[in-house]
């Protein structure tokens, strides 16, 4: 077939090394799932404030198109700040490479073949757009047309940040409700580090002691540690000046600076989805003729941090006639979540996890908990965390959960933990008069 011959053809030849701007961005995007139509799907998850912009998603899997029982769902978003571009750049050569790769290299095959991957080039378009003069520090592109960070525009859990929700963060907050997303990463600039949740914090979390530490602080520090070990410096930690540096090439995102209303926090506590932020470049919007060394240097780490989306355990929690259970709680025991996890419309459930003996809790709301323990395996290179199920034969009814509120949920804890702190006291003091009086 000489048309698809050409076709194909074109569709390589189109990308080069160089900044593509909307429209470009969006003919490569169409050119490639035209291409590619049985394992590309293209939509538009929403617009940007000026409305020219669409928010293009490339998903990319043996089932494109919608979720597949057992698949786990990874995501990339790049470009939120609209002034921080290299992120936008390599996730075209990372779709490029993904396209060309499939079917002919057995590690890309079985990724894909694996998992169902969403690829979001741009999250700010009009501020891409407005950043007449590239900069390598800052320029007022890195907000939206509205003049809003939109990394400082999500729920916050800590805090009520009484941001007003923008086009673009509704877009994602409605996008990530929709997806059983598991992984993702945000691409940014302007340093050389991947940083891992939480990004804000209060004494629960022990930000007294200048660390955000969620429940999953192990996973987080593998991921990141994932990225940066498979980057071709980013490990080394040298920092852009001489009054940074990060150990490893990576840091927890309170430990480096406080933020509220930021994406990673947000995903991991409403979305059930593990985010860390990665900054690809000392140089926010550098020329483009360093972008093909950006590429090389991020090419391994993109493909290796996917591959994490595997670790872990998943399974179905169904009730009688096999019918699955949405709603239901599933967590490992020590790891709550403040916002609980729950199944999906499916009845499933993905819980990232480093390998090692777990004990997991399966609760449906009104019934007795189950308890499994299982043994975690490094299944990463297998593309599929381990499978355990969950079967409560009684259950009939779909439990119906309210959904989280969007509360700052961690204030709540931490007027309990000062409540506490008294009795401790109180208790104390008893003790010390009961060992004089004996």
């Amino acid at each position: 077939d000489v048309a698809g011959i050409l076709c194909l053809f074109s569709v390589a030849a189109a990308l080069d090394f160089k900044y593509h701007h909307a429209e470009e961005l969006e003919a490569y995007l169409k050119g490639v799932h035209a291409a590619y139509p049985s394992f590309t799907h293209l939509h538009s998850i929403g617009r940007s404030v000026e409305g020219r912009g669409d928010l293009w998603v490339l998903v990319l899997g043996r089932f494109p198109t919608h979720h597949k029982i057992g698949i786990p769902e990874f995501k990339y978003v790049a470009n939120m700040h609209g002034d921080e571009t290299v992120g936008r750049e390599i996730l075209l050569h990372l779709i490029d490479f993904l396209v060309t790769s499939y079917r002919r290299d057995p590690v890309i095959t079985r990724l894909l073949n694996n998992t169902r991957i969403h690829i979001m080039p741009t999250m700010n378009p009009d501020g891409f757009e407005a950043t007449k003069v590239p900069d390598c520090y800052y320029t007022p592109g890195r907000y939206n047309k509205n003049g809003e960070d939109l990394n400082r525009n999500f729920p916050d859990a800590f805090e009520s940040n009484n941001a007003s929700i923008q086009p673009e963060t509704q877009a994602v907050m409605d996008w990530i409700k929709n997806e059983t997303f598991v992984l993702s990463a945000n691409l940014h600039g302007g340093a050389l580090v991947a940083s891992y949740t939480f990004d804000n914090g209060n004494s629960v979390t022990g930000s007294l002691k200048g660390y955000s530490r969620s429940p999953d602080d192990d996973v987080f520090i593998h991921l990141a540690k994932t990225y940066s070990f498979n980057h071709a410096s980013m490990y080394k930690g040298i920092g852009c000046d001489n009054r940074q540096t990060f150990p490893e090439g990576i840091t927890n995102g309170y430990s480096w600076y406080q933020l509220e209303g930021g994406m990673q926090d947000y995903n991991y506590i409403w979305g059930q989805c593990f985010e860390i932020t990665l900054e690809l470049s000392c140089c926010k919007y550098p020329p483009a003729n360093q972008l093909e060394k950006f590429w090389r240097d991020n090419k391994a780490a993109l493909i290796e941090y996917m591959k994490q989306v595997h670790l872990g355990v998943k399974g179905q929690v169904t009730g009688k006639n096999g019918t699955p259970i949405p709603n239901a709680i599933v967590e490992a025991k020590g790891r709550a979540h403040v916002c609980p996890y729950r199944t999906n419309q499916q009845g499933e459930y993905f819980l990232l996890l480093l390998p090692g003996t777990y004990v997991i809790n399966a609760t449906v709301p009104g019934f007795k908990s189950m308890l499994k323990t299982v043994e975690i395996p490094d299944n990463t290179g297998n593309f599929s965390a381990l499978k355990q199920d969950f079967f409560f034969s009684e259950v009939s009814i779909k439990p119906e959960v309210p959904s989280c509120p969007k509360i700052p949920l961690y204030q709540e804890l931490d007027r309990a933990s000062a409540a506490v702190k008294p009795t401790l006291h109180i208790l104390g003091l008893m003790t010390v008069m009961l060992v004089i009086f004996k």
